[in-house]
């Protein structure tokens, strides 16, 4: 190699070096809720399977609208005991592994809203103290830092949202806040906040609504994707699903036709990011994952 070479090259290094990083930090994956069956096996258990590169813990069920927040975790603790304090070193060691960790809020089943734009930031203090990079001695996971906040909204209204999301993404200037939502592929709870532009990933729900999820076709399926990846064009969109049929009602791939019809027709999309699963327990007895993570 040549002097000019070996100083062009040495010019070009750090362009490599950032252009490289750039292709790891878009690199796609799997993500997966945990938290709601206490037959799913343990936190770090999950993480060590070494599937999936997000984990979202669910649900804190309760919060908003001046009620007392309550972490819901179906049996694997009881934050009225402190005992989910030990899920601490859980969340370290996932981390430890690359495993970014994300709070969910709400769920199907539970007791949330916001009643003003001051009530989400208040909302959003609480979670900032409690769970991420704040201070607080009532810590229902203990000390360990969570990556960020999960929204998975499905009742109440689509109010008030976006200002939730923006009073937690106005804490990354202390600490990276990482924000994701689960609208479903026809939603009337997240539009306004995802329209933010401030979520890193979106998890669209492909299930529980025929028009738009499997039951629908493969083409439509796919035509609803591209519609609403192109609505986000910051963020990470990954196709959610049901990690087995008894996971919903209704919306199941099988593993072969997800990664030889589906995933080759997303694939290209510029802002994909993988695949959202529900859920861990699921997952553990269809094994889907295992299934499918060398195609994602």
């Amino acid at each position: 190699m040549s002097v000019h070479s070996q100083t062009y090259f040495h010019l070009l290094l750090p362009i490599f070096i950032a252009f490289s990083l750039f292709v790891h930090s878009k690199s796609s994956g799997i993500a997966v809720y945990w938290g709601q069956n206490v037959n799913e096996g343990t936190l770090s258990a999950t993480c060590a399977t070494g599937n999936y590169q997000y984990v979202n813990i669910a649900f804190l069920s309760t919060f908003g609208n001046g009620q007392t927040p309550v972490l819901n975790l179906a049996g694997h603790c009881n934050p009225l005991s402190d005992t989910c304090t030990g899920l601490s070193n859980d969340i370290r060691s996932c981390q430890n592994q690359g495993v970014k960790l994300l709070l969910s809020l709400g769920g199907d089943a539970a007791s949330y809203s916001l009643s003003s734009a001051d009530d989400a930031i208040q909302v959003a203090d609480y979670l900032w103290n409690n769970f991420l990079g704040g201070q607080s001695t009532s810590r229902p996971l203990g000390d360990a830092v969570l990556d960020g906040i999960d929204f998975d909204i499905e009742s109440g209204s689509g109010l008030y949202w976006d200002d939730l999301a923006r009073a937690l993404s106005g804490y990354s200037s202390q600490r990276k806040v990482y924000l994701s939502a689960a609208p479903q592929c026809q939603d009337n709870y997240l539009g306004r906040a995802i329209q933010t532009r401030l979520f890193d990933y979106v998890w669209i729900q492909f299930y529980n609504n025929p028009q738009c999820d499997y039951r629908s076709g493969v083409d439509n399926l796919v035509a609803t994707w591209n519609q609403l990846s192109g609505e986000v064009p910051e963020g990470q969109i990954f196709l959610g699903l049901p990690a087995s049929p008894e996971a919903a009602g209704g919306g199941y791939i099988p593993p072969d036709v997800l990664t030889s019809q589906v995933l080759p027709s997303i694939r290209s999309s510029p802002n994909y990011g993988g695949v959202m699963l529900w859920s861990r327990y699921f997952d553990l007895l269809q094994s889907y994952s295992n299934a499918i993570v060398g195609s994602v």
